[in-house]
């Protein structure tokens, strides 16, 4: 029997609201939930009653879910400035308020980032209980000249030598748009633990992100879809003190020509 493929992807339109309807009618109410129910009643979205919105209403989620969508994105791009380390591009893909309030599930009372925690949420798929007791994340969107970042071009990202950490560090690319892994391509990611990965003379590694195969580095090679936008997301398992305290920066991605 042929696998059946789960796309994992945030639909931005009726879909959401199906898919969320699903979810009200099979998952019982929490008591943070519950300021929810009304303004979901509005929608047709109401445990225990059949969603049927009609062609007007369907019609009105694909605007709004678009919106949503348009909005999440200015929200995203905000979460960049300020950079980790200062004169780069790299940042941790989230507000303050969901760093803080992940580790105790949002246990304060005088706070609830729910713009935030949608930023979050639209682009990762887990919460890290202890962001930087094992691992940490930095994501980058632009290239060291400012520019977005576009799978038809070459970019190169040197990684230092020496990376702080205790395990190993990756490198993945992702779709601009959906944030989720590129299609149709032979691989997402390289880590300093992948087989044949090469290194300079210095103990520093290039990793090249391009449509096309580096002539004698495709072990540190990242391919992308010409016509379509990227973001790399950087991961350090075991991070150590001089990578916190910006001893150990890495640097933006730069646009340059294969070897």
């Amino acid at each position: 029997m042929a696998g059946v493929l789960y796309d994992s992807t945030i639909p931005y339109d009726r879909d959401f609201f199906r898919s969320l309807a699903r979810i009200v009618e099979k998952e019982p109410w929490l008591t943070r939930d519950k300021a929810m129910i009304d303004p979901l009643r509005t929608l047709g979205i109401c445990k225990g009653e059949p969603f049927d919105p009609g062609r007007a209403l369907e019609e009105t989620f694909d605007a709004a879910a678009q919106e949503a969508h348009a909005y999440l994105d200015m929200r995203y791009e905000a979460v960049f400035d300020p950079p980790f380390a200062p004169g780069t591009r790299w940042a941790l893909p989230a507000v303050p308020e969901v760093v803080e309030g992940m580790p105790n599930f949002f246990a304060s009372t005088e706070a609830y980032p729910i713009d935030g925690r949608a930023v979050s949420y639209s682009l990762a798929y887990f919460s890290a209980k202890h962001l930087g007791a094992g691992q940490y994340y930095l994501m980058a969107i632009r290239d060291a000249a400012g520019d977005a970042l576009d799978g038809s071009e070459t970019y190169r990202l040197r990684v230092p030598a020496n990376a702080p950490v205790t395990l190993y560090w990756s490198a993945t690319a992702y779709d601009r748009e959906t944030h989720a892994l590129i299609r149709n391509v032979a691989r997402a990611s390289r880590a300093s633990t992948s087989p044949g990965i090469v290194a300079e003379p210095d103990g520093s590694v290039d990793l090249w992100f391009s449509p096309h195969v580096p002539a004698g580095r495709e072990a540190n090679w990242i391919p992308t879809v010409p016509g379509r936008g990227f973001e790399v997301l950087f991961r350090l398992y075991g991070p150590e003190k001089p990578f916190f305290e910006k001893q150990w920066v890495l640097p933006d991605l730069v646009k340059d020509q294969l070897p």
